[in-house]
């Protein structure tokens, strides 16, 4: 939800059209990761539809009361990031529509690893690497004269979270504690048409052996489900 999910929340009342329009929850992904939406739909007793948007882009969408309701009670208290603000923007609007009691949603401050939280975070923006250099027996350095091979896992996000307006480093370090690495800021390109300023993105990245070993102990505590997971077992 923190990574690849959205909550849409209309104002209250009617539209121009008369309609009365609900929140939605949209999750949107990559078309190979399909499998692992449809069995979170079927952990979710199948509620929600698929839509494509585009040849790779799917969206898993959920906007009816109930099943707004049962990922209300599943996900409170469970949020990490900024978009809290948000969740508790959506509970707010279906207490005062539908007159439900839905108490305000607290963050969970709980250690990363206590939980599954970070798997479903890796499962969204997590990356891993593998770097292989070739050997070069012509150079001064010695290390650069035999083939190496190096593992690399990172998690980079904006360093605001856009619909907030909060700021993503309170979050992001304590990923880079439980990675037990620095978090470091890098300047990204904006990927959006006729934007070209730099985006600020926090990144947190590990290559030593020993903190490659802590993650790969604690992902198969709690397990990857989506396409990640054959990334992880390369």
């Amino acid at each position: 939800m923190e990574g690849d999910g959205h909550l849409s929340i209309p104002a209250l009342g009617k539209t121009t059209l008369n309609r009365i329009l609900n929140p939605r929850i949209v999750f949107t992904f990559h078309k190979n990761n399909l499998k692992l939406y449809k069995l979170i739909q079927s952990e979710l007793g199948g509620i929600g539809r698929f839509q494509s948007k585009d040849n790779n882009v799917i969206r898993y969408i959920i906007g009816d009361i109930e099943g707004i309701n049962t990922l209300i009670r599943l996900l409170h208290n469970k949020f990490r990031t900024p978009k809290i603000l948000t969740f508790n923007k959506l509970i707010q609007f279906m207490n005062t529509k539908y007159n439900l009691n839905f108490e305000e949603s607290l963050l969970d401050l709980s250690k990363i690893n206590s939980n599954s939280w970070f798997t479903g975070f890796t499962d969204s923006d997590g990356y891993f690497g593998i770097k292989f250099r070739e050997a070069n027996p012509n150079s001064k350095i010695r290390r650069y004269r035999n083939p190496q091979i190096g593992l690399v896992f990172r998690l980079d996000q904006r360093s605001f979270d856009r619909p907030t307006e909060s700021s993503m480093s309170s979050i992001m370090e304590k990923i880079a504690n439980f990675l037990s690495c620095n978090l470091i800021t890098v300047k990204q390109k904006s990927k959006r048409p006729l934007k070209l300023e730099a985006i600020d993105m926090l990144s947190a990245e590990i290559s030593g052996l020993s903190k490659i070993e802590n993650l790969i102990n604690y992902l198969n505590k709690f397990p990857l489900l989506g396409l990640k997971l054959l990334d992880f077992y390369d």
